[in-house]
């Protein structure tokens, strides 16, 4: 007579191992994906340097239809800082802080994203970076929007607060 350990053994080897899935952290998450995301912006910048006209614009002084000056430099590395330093802000904030950041962050960069297809004659070379783009901060959006949340009750609230360590102002 088999008994259900002897048949799921059979079933399953032990010589044959399954991947485990392993839940990641939300901020983990997050941080992946602005790193995508800042990847991704870098490359299409990069990338782009290789239309016809466009390295001759910029040696001329040129960059779509702005003069390159130090404030258009300045802005264009503020702008790339944003997703810089949310991959940071996803590791470090406390949870609240960081979900609220993530949403309004990912939910501006959404119409800067689009803005960036705007007036370009290569619709498909920039229309498939907003694309992934716009895909890469949706699943920052709903990643901070479905973040896990504990609740705990008044009374489990006071026994963590009855049980902080007395510190004096010398410890402090």
């Amino acid at each position: 007579m088999r008994t259900p350990q002897s048949h799921t053994a059979r079933e399953n080897p032990p010589t044959q191992s399954t991947p485990e899935h392993l839940r990641m952290p939300v901020q983990a998450k997050l941080a992946a994906a602005w790193t995508s995301v800042m990847f991704l912006y870098a490359y299409v910048d990069i990338i782009a340097f290789f239309k016809p006209g466009v390295i001759d614009d910029i040696l001329a002084g040129k960059v779509f239809v702005f003069d390159v000056s130090q404030t258009l430099l300045t802005t264009f590395l503020a702008l790339m800082a944003i997703p810089i330093f949310m991959v940071v802000l996803s590791m470090t904030l406390p949870a609240r802080a960081n979900r609220i950041t993530n949403l309004i962050v990912a939910s501006v960069q959404v119409p800067y994203a689009a803005f960036n297809v705007v007036g370009e004659s290569w619709t498909y070379f920039y229309g498939l970076g907003v694309v992934l783009e716009v895909i890469l901060l949706a699943l920052i959006l709903r990643s901070a929007w479905t973040w896990p949340r504990r609740t705990a009750s008044p009374a489990t609230m006071a026994t963590s607060l009855d049980n902080e360590p007395h510190r004096t102002p010398q410890q402090a």
